[in-house]
């Protein structure tokens, strides 16, 4: 059984969802959901579920019963049981909650159903909607173009390392791991507070020049993987050696031109203007 986690936003507010690929069906955080009705902070919306959450139960609401955890990646960074609930359990759980978001609410639930079946049948749908976020969250078009390839390239990667037995989680991390800091020199942590990021996604925040060294250590080691066909974690880490070290050439390379390092500090928010594009990003 796959999960995916996924951010899904409900007009300014973040609701956090999980993809259930053996269901076929979204699970969505329930206090996210309370605070996108209610328009509150999370503090707040925890607050509200926790008293709703105990009248429900009294009341034998099967919502209630029936909820269960995952998961979830928490405001500080930290994986957290947190409550879900499936969009049926979500349409009956909005009748407790009195807002005047609800009908809206139900409407854009429905409307990331269905977003996810034409998916599934269409997965260049899926790229077209990365590119829609990406676009309204202000990045230009040639970075988006640079990281929906870089979705493209990892996804053959992880589809290799589940192949060959690799297990998703902490040992997935430590082959990213690995291909990072095979190419920057830096973990993947190091990297995030080298950028001054914290839950942020590191590769929503990469440069141009980052982001294509990062992606042709993927398909570097990708393309390794299919020629050697390894089995296991150990083997699987040795070709993401390779496969950073290859992107690491390149990068050393490329600063020897240039000098100066293309290891940039830059975040998302020091680039989405264009007019405040640093020149790092313009050269890229």
């Amino acid at each position: 059984m796959t999960k995916k986690q996924q951010i899904q936003l409900f007009e300014d507010k973040m609701v956090r969802s999980v993809w259930d690929d053996q269901e076929e069906k979204w699970y969505f955080s329930i206090v996210d959901i309370v605070s996108a009705l209610m328009d509150s902070d999370y503090q707040s919306a925890r607050k509200y579920w926790k008293v709703l959450k105990g009248r429900l139960k009294k009341e034998g609401n099967q919502t209630v019963t029936n909820c269960y955890q995952l998961k979830l990646k928490a405001e500080d960074g930290k994986m957290r049981l947190t409550d879900v609930a499936d969009t049926e359990q979500v349409f009956r759980l909005i009748q407790s909650i009195p807002s005047p978001k609800a009908e809206p609410f139900k409407q854009w639930m429905a409307q990331v159903a269905s977003q996810r079946i034409d998916q599934m049948q269409d997965p260049e749908l899926n790229f077209e909607q990365a590119y829609a976020d990406y676009r309204r969250l202000g990045y230009s078009d040639k970075w988006i173009n640079q990281r929906i390839k870089s979705i493209e390239v990892r996804k053959e990667l992880t589809d290799e390392w589940d192949r060959a037995g690799v297990q998703a989680g902490q040992q997935y991390a430590s082959l990213t791991d690995i291909i990072t800091r095979g190419w920057s020199g830096k973990t993947t942590r190091q990297y995030k507070k080298f950028k001054g990021l914290h839950k942020e996604s590191l590769r929503d925040n990469m440069t141009n020049i980052e982001l294509a060294l990062n992606t042709l250590a993927e398909v570097s080691a990708t393309e390794i993987s299919k020629e050697r066909n390894p089995q296991g974690f150990q083997e699987s880490a040795n070709v993401a050696r390779e496969g950073g070290a290859i992107a690491g050439g390149a990068r050393k390379q490329l600063e020897q031109r240039l000098g100066r390092s293309v290891i940039s500090p830059s975040k998302a928010s020091d680039f989405l203007m264009p007019a405040d594009e640093p020149d790092s990003l313009k050269e890229a």
